[in-house]
Protein backbone atom coordinates (compact mmCIF):
# COMPACT_ATOMS: atom_id res chain seq x y z
CA UNK A 1 0.00 0.00 0.00
CA UNK A 2 1.20 3.52 -0.82
CA UNK A 3 0.07 6.66 0.99
CA UNK A 4 1.05 9.91 -0.70
CA UNK A 5 1.93 13.14 1.15
CA UNK A 6 2.23 16.08 -1.28
CA UNK A 7 4.70 18.84 -0.46
CA UNK A 8 1.91 21.39 -0.05
CA UNK A 9 0.34 19.31 2.76
CA UNK A 10 3.48 18.99 4.89
CA UNK A 11 3.82 20.88 8.17
CA UNK A 12 5.32 24.33 7.59
CA UNK A 13 7.55 26.54 9.74
CA UNK A 14 9.12 29.86 8.72
CA UNK A 15 11.72 31.25 11.12
CA UNK A 16 13.12 33.65 8.48
CA UNK A 17 16.61 32.10 8.60
CA UNK A 18 15.11 28.59 8.56
CA UNK A 19 12.23 27.41 6.41
CA UNK A 20 11.19 23.88 7.33
CA UNK A 21 8.77 21.36 5.88
CA UNK A 22 7.89 18.62 8.37
CA UNK A 23 6.80 15.15 7.24
CA UNK A 24 6.03 14.32 10.90
CA UNK A 25 5.22 16.31 14.03
CA UNK A 26 8.20 18.39 15.07
CA UNK A 27 8.75 21.56 17.08
CA UNK A 28 5.75 23.86 16.80
CA UNK A 29 4.11 21.63 14.18
CA UNK A 30 1.89 19.02 15.83
CA UNK A 31 -0.32 16.54 14.02
CA UNK A 32 -1.51 13.57 16.13
CA UNK A 33 -1.91 11.49 12.95
CA UNK A 34 1.72 12.17 11.94
CA UNK A 35 3.87 11.20 14.92
CA UNK A 36 6.33 9.08 12.97
CA UNK A 37 6.43 5.91 10.90
CA UNK A 38 7.62 2.99 12.99
CA UNK A 39 11.13 3.78 14.23
CA UNK A 40 11.36 6.65 11.72
CA UNK A 41 10.57 9.65 13.89
CA UNK A 42 11.56 12.81 11.97
CA UNK A 43 11.99 13.96 8.39
CA UNK A 44 12.57 17.69 8.00
CA UNK A 45 13.05 19.27 4.58
CA UNK A 46 15.07 22.36 5.59
CA UNK A 47 16.20 25.57 3.89
CA UNK A 48 18.87 27.49 5.82
CA UNK A 49 19.90 31.05 4.94
CA UNK A 50 23.56 31.92 4.38
CA UNK A 51 25.49 32.83 7.53
CA UNK A 52 22.97 31.20 9.87
CA UNK A 53 22.36 27.77 11.35
CA UNK A 54 21.52 25.62 14.32
CA UNK A 55 23.37 26.80 17.42
CA UNK A 56 24.81 24.22 19.87
CA UNK A 57 22.05 21.99 21.24
CA UNK A 58 21.90 18.53 22.83
CA UNK A 59 20.62 15.16 21.62
CA UNK A 60 20.41 11.76 23.27
CA UNK A 61 19.58 8.25 22.01
CA UNK A 62 18.73 9.11 18.42
CA UNK A 63 20.31 8.28 15.06
CA UNK A 64 20.41 11.53 13.06
CA UNK A 65 21.10 11.44 9.33
CA UNK A 66 21.56 14.53 7.15
CA UNK A 67 21.34 14.35 3.35
CA UNK A 68 22.88 17.56 1.95
CA UNK A 69 20.97 18.55 -1.18
CA UNK A 70 22.59 21.92 -2.03
CA UNK A 71 25.18 24.15 -0.42
CA UNK A 72 27.30 22.87 2.47
CA UNK A 73 26.87 22.37 6.20
CA UNK A 74 29.54 22.93 8.86
CA UNK A 75 29.35 20.45 11.75
CA UNK A 76 30.98 20.66 15.18
CA UNK A 77 30.22 18.63 18.30
CA UNK A 78 31.14 18.12 21.93
CA UNK A 79 33.21 14.99 21.30
CA UNK A 80 35.65 16.79 19.03
CA UNK A 81 34.28 16.14 15.55
CA UNK A 82 34.44 18.92 12.95
CA UNK A 83 33.69 18.90 9.27
CA UNK A 84 32.22 20.68 6.24
CA UNK A 85 29.80 18.45 4.35
CA UNK A 86 28.93 19.62 0.80
CA UNK A 87 25.98 18.73 -1.41
CA UNK A 88 25.92 15.08 -2.38
CA UNK A 89 27.35 13.90 0.93
CA UNK A 90 25.54 12.24 3.81
CA UNK A 91 26.41 12.59 7.50
CA UNK A 92 25.31 10.40 10.40
CA UNK A 93 25.42 11.11 14.10
CA UNK A 94 24.68 8.61 16.86
CA UNK A 95 23.64 10.79 19.79
CA UNK A 96 23.79 7.81 22.16
CA UNK A 97 24.58 8.72 25.78
CA UNK A 98 24.51 12.41 24.90
CA UNK A 99 26.10 14.88 22.50
CA UNK A 100 25.95 18.62 21.85
CA UNK A 101 26.39 19.78 18.26
CA UNK A 102 25.97 22.77 15.97
CA UNK A 103 25.20 22.90 12.25
CA UNK A 104 25.86 26.13 10.32
CA UNK A 105 25.61 27.36 6.77
CA UNK A 106 28.82 29.37 6.58
CA UNK A 107 28.59 29.93 2.82
CA UNK A 108 27.10 32.75 0.75
CA UNK A 109 24.41 30.49 -0.69
CA UNK A 110 21.32 28.84 0.85
CA UNK A 111 21.69 25.34 2.28
CA UNK A 112 19.03 22.69 1.69
CA UNK A 113 18.98 19.31 3.39
CA UNK A 114 16.86 16.46 4.62
CA UNK A 115 17.25 15.81 8.34
CA UNK A 116 16.17 12.28 9.27
CA UNK A 117 15.86 10.88 12.80
CA UNK A 118 15.59 7.14 13.47
CA UNK A 119 15.13 5.63 16.92
CA UNK A 120 18.07 3.35 17.82
CA UNK A 121 17.97 -0.32 18.80
CA UNK A 122 20.65 0.32 21.44
CA UNK A 123 20.59 3.11 24.00
CA UNK A 124 23.38 5.08 25.66
CA UNK A 125 26.01 4.02 23.12
CA UNK A 126 29.17 6.09 22.71
CA UNK A 127 28.34 9.15 20.57
CA UNK A 128 29.84 9.13 17.07
CA UNK A 129 29.80 11.11 13.82
CA UNK A 130 30.73 10.22 10.26
CA UNK A 131 30.17 11.40 6.68
CA UNK A 132 30.71 10.10 3.19
CA UNK A 133 30.54 11.19 -0.45
CA UNK A 134 28.36 8.95 -2.59
CA UNK A 135 28.16 8.59 -6.40
CA UNK A 136 26.02 11.30 -8.01
CA UNK A 137 25.76 9.89 -11.53
CA UNK A 138 22.45 8.59 -12.85
CA UNK A 139 21.95 5.07 -11.54
CA UNK A 140 20.52 2.85 -14.24
CA UNK A 141 20.20 -0.37 -12.23
CA UNK A 142 19.81 0.45 -8.55
CA UNK A 143 19.87 3.14 -5.91
CA UNK A 144 23.14 3.22 -3.92
CA UNK A 145 22.96 2.12 -0.31
CA UNK A 146 23.87 5.16 1.82
CA UNK A 147 23.16 4.18 5.42
CA UNK A 148 22.70 0.80 7.12
CA UNK A 149 22.67 -0.82 10.54
CA UNK A 150 23.43 -4.30 9.16
CA UNK A 151 26.82 -5.91 9.73
CA UNK A 152 27.07 -7.13 6.13
CA UNK A 153 26.79 -3.53 4.86
CA UNK A 154 29.44 -1.94 7.06
CA UNK A 155 32.03 -1.59 4.29
CA UNK A 156 29.71 0.11 1.80
CA UNK A 157 27.41 2.32 3.87
CA UNK A 158 27.46 4.68 6.84
CA UNK A 159 26.57 2.85 10.06
CA UNK A 160 23.65 3.54 12.41
CA UNK A 161 22.36 1.69 15.48
CA UNK A 162 19.17 0.33 13.92
CA UNK A 163 18.24 -2.47 11.52
CA UNK A 164 17.41 0.04 8.80
CA UNK A 165 18.68 0.92 5.35
CA UNK A 166 18.60 4.22 3.46
CA UNK A 167 19.07 4.28 -0.30
CA UNK A 168 19.43 7.39 -2.43
CA UNK A 169 20.56 8.72 -5.76
CA UNK A 170 19.70 9.96 -9.22
CA UNK A 171 17.39 8.24 -11.69
CA UNK A 172 17.45 9.20 -15.36
CA UNK A 173 14.23 9.99 -17.26
CA UNK A 174 12.27 6.87 -18.32
CA UNK A 175 14.46 4.61 -16.16
CA UNK A 176 12.73 2.06 -13.93
CA UNK A 177 14.37 0.50 -10.87
CA UNK A 178 13.27 -1.88 -8.12
CA UNK A 179 14.02 -1.44 -4.43
CA UNK A 180 13.67 -4.29 -1.93
CA UNK A 181 11.70 -3.46 1.22
CA UNK A 182 12.41 -5.48 4.35
CA UNK A 183 10.22 -3.57 6.81
CA UNK A 184 8.30 -0.59 5.49
CA UNK A 185 9.58 2.34 3.48
CA UNK A 186 9.29 6.10 3.32
CA UNK A 187 10.11 7.60 -0.06
CA UNK A 188 11.29 11.18 -0.66
CA UNK A 189 11.27 12.79 -4.09
CA UNK A 190 14.09 15.29 -3.76
CA UNK A 191 14.09 16.39 -7.41
CA UNK A 192 12.16 15.70 -10.61
CA UNK A 193 9.08 13.50 -10.91
CA UNK A 194 8.68 9.77 -10.29
CA UNK A 195 6.00 7.09 -10.36
CA UNK A 196 5.78 4.52 -7.55
CA UNK A 197 4.27 1.03 -8.04
CA UNK A 198 3.68 -1.58 -5.36
CA UNK A 199 2.02 -4.14 -7.63
CA UNK A 200 -1.48 -2.78 -6.99
CA UNK A 201 -1.21 0.97 -6.53
CA UNK A 202 0.48 3.68 -8.57
CA UNK A 203 1.13 7.26 -7.57
CA UNK A 204 3.05 10.17 -9.05
CA UNK A 205 5.42 12.13 -6.82
CA UNK A 206 6.66 15.65 -7.50
CA UNK A 207 9.76 17.25 -5.99
CA UNK A 208 9.30 17.66 -2.23
CA UNK A 209 6.63 14.96 -1.87
CA UNK A 210 6.77 11.98 0.51
CA UNK A 211 5.11 8.57 0.49
CA UNK A 212 4.64 5.74 3.00
CA UNK A 213 4.92 2.22 1.60
CA UNK A 214 3.67 -0.78 3.57
CA UNK A 215 2.74 -4.46 3.11
CA UNK A 216 5.13 -5.13 0.21
CA UNK A 217 8.66 -6.50 -0.25
CA UNK A 218 9.50 -4.77 -3.53
CA UNK A 219 8.86 -1.23 -4.77
CA UNK A 220 9.20 -0.04 -8.37
CA UNK A 221 10.29 3.54 -9.04
CA UNK A 222 10.17 5.06 -12.52
CA UNK A 223 11.49 8.53 -13.34
CA UNK A 224 9.15 10.61 -15.48
CA UNK A 225 11.80 13.36 -15.36
CA UNK A 226 15.41 13.21 -14.20
CA UNK A 227 14.97 12.67 -10.47
CA UNK A 228 16.71 12.30 -7.13
CA UNK A 229 15.06 9.85 -4.73
CA UNK A 230 15.68 8.70 -1.15
CA UNK A 231 14.16 5.47 0.24
CA UNK A 232 14.18 4.88 4.02
CA UNK A 233 13.50 1.26 5.01
CA UNK A 234 13.11 1.24 8.81
CA UNK A 235 11.42 -1.25 11.14
CA UNK A 236 8.31 -0.94 13.23
CA UNK A 237 8.79 -0.17 16.90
Amino acid sequence: MIQHFPYQQLGKADHTWLKANHHFSFGQYYNPRRMGFGTLRVINDDWVAPGTGFEPHPHRNMEIISFIRSGAITHQDSVGNKGVIPAGEVQVMSAGSGIVHSEYNQSDEPLTLYQIWIEPNQTDVEPRWDSRQFPNENNLAELPLLVSGYEQDKDKALFIHQQARIYGGNIKTNTKINVSVEHQAYVLASKGEVHLFDGKHRITMQAGDGAQVTEINSLTIEANKDAEVIVIDAPLK
